[in-house]
């Protein structure tokens, strides 16, 4: 019997986790797996490009968790530099296009038995003009974060450097700049940085920017990038004045890369990312598979789906992506909306949903926020930590958080995300039985300090002045 073929369009987290899988599962003779990407590199982490770029790690050798060649000799067949360019549902076939070797020779058809999409996200670049000069970067793979060192050169002491954008992406790329010594200004067009916050907690990170030297401009809408008669950008324009630059960093977060599968007819979702079942098969197909940044998930909070393009959830879907094709059985069951990072010694997270979220779905909620230190005061380097917390105003479960502070601040989330995966109410969080010590908490930990206020606000029945409308 001739073996099946699991074709995969994408060589990263999602696409080489699933073939990863099915490899353990399947033989070469039972299951042929053939991986095309169209970039460089296998299995990195797009993740660890701001640290390459700060100089924190080395790269990009160091950023790859397993090269193509180590793949093939697991009985992969990668395929580099490969793009896929349409997907025939009703043949079961792909076309590709060799990248090295260009036009009708270089392209042709590839069939399949069981198809992964695994195509990622793609940087968002407002449609302006100069936006694509020379001296403009993104950060979406290797070859940028190899691009913009390149830029930066062995002595980036005193370039100026404008990032256009303050969310995740945005705020991390300022502290890799500000750590090479370069002047950094950041743009962002919201009233406040980290639209993944609520503004009063984005108000919060905004302070500690500007206190690290950034120089961060919000309501700042930027109108085009200027360019000098080289053609390379030398500034970027806003509505209210120009920011002189050297570099340009596109920090305005991704969409999911779907050109084929939407061109194709597989189903969207609202922000245009691949719709799935639990077991990561593209809705209404019975052989098409989709995981990664490419796809959107189920909230188990709002019971909606969303997109979150974070590689723990790609390399995840992989796995039962893989599992499923592999004769096995598995779930992806949905997420919070977890999600960590930092500027500089300043940790941001939050789980759950923001208040605009939470009243797009309809839900009735209280808020409170509390100032609490990571260890106990008289304990020397205790830091004050800001910790926002929702609940639903009647049930009183726990409905998201937020926090943002110094050491210790960040990972103080993951309470929050067990508590909200279990369906905890803020009452229920009070009694969690956690690990005290005074070089690493208070008696009472902040999350639980939040809790406990939480709950008396959904016992008084009081609407804040963040209570959603029921």
């Amino acid at each position: 019997m001739a073996a099946r073929r699991m074709l995969i369009i994408g060589g990263d987290a999602a696409g080489m986790s699933a073939a990863s899988q099915a490899r353990r599962l399947k033989s070469p003779e039972e299951l042929e797996i053939v991986a095309f990407e169209r970039g460089h590199f296998t299995s990195y982490s797009a993740c660890g490009i701001p640290y390459w770029v700060g100089g924190v790690v080395g790269g990009p050798d160091a950023l790859v968790a397993r090269t193509a060649d180590g793949h093939r000799a697991r009985g992969i067949d990668v395929r580099l530099r490969t793009e896929v360019t349409a997907i025939d549902t009703a043949a079961q076939r792909v076309r590709v296009r060799d990248l090295e070797h260009p036009g009708a020779d270089g392209e042709r058809w590839e069939g399949y038995d069981e198809l992964v999409v695994a195509t990622g996200a793609r940087p968002r670049r407002p449609d302006i003009p100069g936006i694509g000069a020379p001296g403009v970067h993104g950060v979406q793979n290797l070859d940028d974060g190899r691009a913009l060192n390149e830029a930066l050169g062995k002595d980036p002491e005193g370039l100026r450097a404008v990032v256009v954008g303050a969310g995740y992406i945005g705020v991390e790329m300022a502290e890799a700049l500000v750590s090479r010594g370069c002047r950094v200004t950041v743009l962002e067009q919201a009233a406040q940085p980290m639209s993944t916050l609520d503004p009063d907690m984005g108000r919060i990170v905004h302070e500690a920017m500007c206190e690290l030297g950034i120089d961060t401009v919000t309501g700042a809408e930027v109108t085009d990038v200027l360019t000098g008669e080289d053609g390379r950008a030398t500034g970027v324009r806003t509505r209210e004045g120009e920011y002189p630059a050297d570099l340009v960093v596109l920090g305005l977060g991704v969409r999911p890369e779907t050109g084929p599968a939407r061109a194709a007819g597989l189903p969207l979702g609202a922000s245009g990312g691949l719709l799935t079942d639990l077991a990561m098969r593209v809705r209404g197909e019975e052989n098409i598979w989709a995981g990664g940044d490419c796809v959107e998930v189920l909230d188990l909070v709002s019971g909606r789906t969303r997109h979150i393009a974070l590689g723990t959830h790609a390399n995840k879907h992989g796995q039962i992506i893989g599992t499923n094709i592999g004769g096995g059985y598995a779930t992806f069951p949905g997420v919070v909306g977890t999600a960590v990072s930092k500027v500089c010694d300043l940790e941001i997270a939050r789980t759950g949903l923001l208040e605009a979220q939470a009243r797009q779905v309809g839900l009735d909620f209280v808020t409170v926020t509390v100032e609490s230190p990571s260890r106990s005061g008289y304990y020397p380097g205790a830091r004050p930590m800001t910790v926002k917390m929702l609940a639903e105003r009647r049930t009183g479960r726990l409905l998201g958080v937020q926090i943002v502070g110094r050491e210790g601040a960040g990972k103080r989330v993951d309470v929050a995300a067990v508590a909200l995966t279990a369906g905890m109410t803020v009452e229920q969080m009070t009694a969690l039985d956690l690990g005290y010590a005074p070089p690493f908490s208070p008696v009472w930990d902040p999350v639980l300090v939040a809790a406990r206020k939480a709950t008396a606000a959904v016992a008084a029945g009081v609407r804040g002045a963040g209570a959603g409308e029921g």
